[in-house]
């Protein structure tokens, strides 16, 4: 028998019912990452760069990121998602199981775009903030471009605001 490290406890088991508990306790904690449908109904943030207003919803906790906008078939121009982490880090995003081509703009706590990454749909390639960010808004792929907005531009709104 071996004895195992989860978490925080610890138990001896023979291999094979190790195997078989860390399958299932793995199914069951990723139920976020299997759901089917995209999430639409999370709290919704209004934006603004420059004179372009964006209604962004919040993904501020951990299951609300890591689904972010996967299965999404479609996304009206003026709406993306802001994704609020608890610290500043540098912030890395895929695009696994998303459909829609997306630009993803890292933010500074006083709203300021760091950098900007094109993402393809369906990838694994990993887009880098440059610099540690707590913020991370995507929009459809080319809307910042259109909009003539690069890094150095400043959003506005509550997250941005001093406390």
């Amino acid at each position: 028998m071996k004895t195992l490290t989860l978490a925080h406890a610890s138990f001896t088991a023979r291999p094979a019912l190790a195997a078989t508990l860390f399958l299932a306790l793995g199914l069951l904690g990723n139920t976020a990452a299997a759901q089917e449908g995209p999430q639409l109904n999370l709290q919704r943030v209004e934006l603004t760069a420059g004179m372009h207003r964006i209604d962004a919803q919040v993904a501020a906790t951990p299951e609300q990121r890591q689904i972010g906008l996967m299965h999404r078939k479609e996304m009206p121009q003026h709406e993306g998602m802001l994704f609020v982490f608890e610290q500043p880090a540098q912030q890395c995003f895929w695009m696994k199981n998303t459909l829609l081509p997306l630009t993803a703009a890292f933010v500074a706590d006083d709203g300021t775009v760091v950098n900007l990454a094109d993402m393809k749909p369906q990838t694994l390639d990993s887009h880098c903030s440059a610099k540690p960010v707590r913020y991370v808004l995507e929009m459809n792929q080319g809307w910042f471009a259109q909009k003539g907005l690069k890094a150095g531009a400043k959003l506005a709104g509550a997250p941005f605001r001093r406390q």
